[in-house]
């Protein structure tokens, strides 16, 4: 299976990491800011370094948008996968249009709410992994799972 991954860095490129068990044994391709750790983790992957800051930043945004266009296109990925921040946002919604299944896993710090950038994709969303039981009572797409 073909697997896009999307993260912003710090605790979110961590977080997904943690679910390597699940896609390292498929065919995938990052979607991530570039940082000296994201280049040195990531130095054997394929890659596309997103714009940032996404917070409040409408000229990344629709860099990103353009840059999700162009990676939905070209990799054809069967699932993407995110944990979340802004620059998943228009990865997901394209994505989506396009036909790919998409998955978000919340962060673990949501215990009572979803993300911004969760609720802003909620609806184009297959399932939404959170690590909560409250929040599966709250959103009919959250599935309990933890990492």
């Amino acid at each position: 299976m073909k697997i896009l991954l999307i993260s912003s860095t710090g605790g979110h490129f961590q977080a997904i990491q943690k679910l390597s068990y699940f896609w390292r044994k498929h065919d995938c391709c990052w979607v991530t800011f570039r940082t000296d750790s994201t280049e040195l983790i990531l130095k054997d992957k394929k890659v596309y370094w997103a714009y940032s800051p996404t917070n409040r930043n409408v000229p990344n945004l629709i860099r990103n948008f353009i840059l999700a266009w162009q990676v939905i296109w070209q990799e054809r990925p069967q699932l993407v996968l995110t944990t979340g921040a802004g620059v998943s946002v228009p990865f997901i919604i394209l994505a989506k249009l396009a036909g790919t299944k998409t998955v978000f896993v919340e962060s673990f710090t949501r215990v009572k709410e979803l993300s911004l950038s969760a609720r802003l994709v909620l609806p184009f969303l297959d399932v939404v992994y959170v690590q909560w039981e409250q929040l599966t009572t709250k959103y009919s797409k959250a599935k309990l799972i933890r990492i």
